[in-house]
């Protein structure tokens, strides 16, 4: 496995150094691949890789399955987005995740399966029923503004993996909470587990007229929550919060900076 991942490190050094973006999307494939067949090793869902800092990698909090999600960040400020759940069983098995968010009809809404996946780079899991668990992620998504996310996991007992759910108390209808805000921003968002509730900044327009302009929305200091209840996410809101330190929160890429390398947005 170290000799694995290994490998996978060097292709990353390509995916994240290299200035030619098809050289780096190249690269991204055969490391797709490459990752593909360490999965493939017995016993490897216990090991670490703890060298690949460019992939978020995320244990279920029942030790069930385990996340793995990257980036790579394109010239023009998109991001394409890749992902697997390698699950704990008698025998290899892989859930692919396939990045198609711009043809998702209703992001907010849709409840999509891992062929139709959201694309995102999660940053934390935590449990919410039996078979379902929250989502923190973050998605660079455009030159001028980007994205952060909760989403809903899915996982059946015969395996099956979808992604949303309508467990907001805000809103029946939403499947997902999806935040936009400026690049020129970070946005807090993190799981209180002493208060058992996901926080984040209240984000909002420049001016009522900028609505639909994401570029100009950023967080107003004020915050509000979603509180674990019963299977649900609980709408909380200007509440409180000890501690809002960003850590990671606001890397990202910025492709109008040219002399700077590219690296995860995570």
């Amino acid at each position: 496995m170290n000799v694995w991942q290994d490998s996978l490190l060097n292709l990353g050094a390509k995916m994240f150094g290299e200035s030619e973006e098809t050289i780096r999307i190249e690269s991204n494939f055969t490391f797709v691949k490459t990752l593909v067949s360490a999965l493939k090793e017995p016993n490897s869902f216990y090991f670490a890789f703890e060298k690949l800092k460019m992939v978020s990698i995320l244990d279920a909090p029942d030790k069930s399955f385990r996340i793995i999600s990257w980036n790579i960040p394109l010239q023009d400020g998109s991001y394409l987005y890749y992902g697997t759940i390698q699950h704990k069983s008698g025998t290899i098995k892989l859930t692919p995740l396939l990045d198609k968010t711009f043809e998702i009809n209703s992001p907010e809404e849709d409840i999509v399966s891992n062929k139709s996946w959201y694309g995102a780079q999660y940053y934390d899991i935590r449990p919410l029923a039996k078979n379902q668990y929250i989502l923190l992620g973050w998605k660079g998504h455009h030159t001028d503004y980007m994205k952060k996310v909760i989403d809903i996991l899915n996982i059946a007992p015969d395996g099956h993996v979808s992604f949303g759910a309508k467990v907001f108390s805000d809103n029946p209808q939403v499947a997902r909470k999806i935040f936009s805000f400026t690049r020129e921003a970070a946005m807090y968002l993190k799981y209180n587990a002493k208060e058992t509730r996901v926080e984040f900044d209240h984000i909002v327009p420049a001016d009522p007229s900028l609505k639909e302009n994401f570029k100009y929305h950023g967080p107003d200091l004020t915050h509000d929550a979603y509180r674990l209840k019963n299977g649900k996410l609980v709408f909380e809101e200007d509440i409180l919060i000890e501690n809002s330190s960003l850590e990671d929160d606001g890397r990202y890429i910025d492709p109008k900076k040219n002399n700077k390398k590219l690296k995860s947005g995570l």
